[in-house]
């Protein structure tokens, strides 16, 4: 069998088969990015002419748990994700964290920062002492994480270029610079201009900065760029007048596994 070497972020290599076999796993979240992947449509089937998908219940009946390539969408949120999380680690070759909750946690840390009687009770009502549960966290948190997808939802064609670097043995790459960068050549009005506040100036770029084109703000859902400035951030926080506590909402509601203390 023809093999191509990749080389992981640990600096690692590995061998995958002429035709990868992918799996779709996800824990505690919605799906929206493997629907997004769904709906890559002509894309979708140009990549399935290079690998065989043995799970994707999106797409497909039926599962397989011999699998190459491990796709991970959801956050660590009970203490028996972490078995099967690294039951998952132990088969795949790449795990690719999928979507802001296996990248960073994303929203369902809010919960780290309530009391668990709380968030029990609005959750699960009065089942509360049935389901077991604690702090949320990402992937990277319980296992060795080989290359992340972040967003909320993921860029759909983002997903296709990593599918493509892996199959082509090259590092997956996510660009080092902010938000902003982009939302200047999408020729936006900056937020704070505007009186508003936003992320982008310490959230990582690839998303085209779309939800500021299409009239709000950045949310942070791509976590942190490599030299986020926090200080400079809450300089220019505190300078545009805006109460701390709505920025801290707004840090926590992507952010909150990162503990920034804005």
């Amino acid at each position: 069998m023809e093999t191509e070497p990749v080389t992981l972020t640990s600096n690692e290599t590995c061998l995958l088969s002429a035709k990868p076999r992918i799996a779709f796993f996800d824990f505690a979240g919605c799906e929206g990015d493997q629907l997004q992947i769904a709906n890559l449509e002509e894309k979708l089937l140009d990549i399935l002419a290079h690998v065989e998908v043995v799970s994707f219940r999106e797409i497909k009946t039926g599962h397989g748990d011999d699998y190459d390539i491990a796709f991970v969408e959801g956050s660590i949120t009970r203490p028996e994700d972490e078995e099967r999380i690294k039951e998952i680690r132990s088969k795949a070759k790449v795990l690719v964290a999928l979507g802001a909750c296996a990248a960073i946690g994303g929203i369902n840390c809010l919960k780290n920062f309530m009391g668990e009687g709380f968030y029990r009770d609005v959750v699960y009502g009065p089942q509360a002492g049935w389901y077991r549960t604690y702090a949320a966290r990402p992937l990277s948190a319980v296992v060795t994480v080989d290359a992340e997808i972040p967003g909320c939802p993921i860029d759909r064609l983002e997903f296709a270029r990593v599918v493509k670097e892996l199959l082509l043995g090259r590092t997956p790459w996510l660009p080092d610079y902010p938000v902003c960068v982009e939302c200047k050549m999408a020729g936006n009005v900056c937020r704070f201009d505007m009186g508003k506040m936003c992320l982008g100036i310490i959230t990582r770029a690839g998303c085209g900065a779309c939800c500021v084109t299409e009239g709000a703000h950045c949310w942070g859902c791509r976590g942190l760029f490599p030299t986020a400035n926090l200080d400079a951030a809450r300089q220019v926080m505190d300078r545009a007048g805006f109460d701390r506590r709505q920025v801290q909402d707004l840090m926590r509601f992507f952010l909150g596994d990162t503990r920034a203390g804005l």
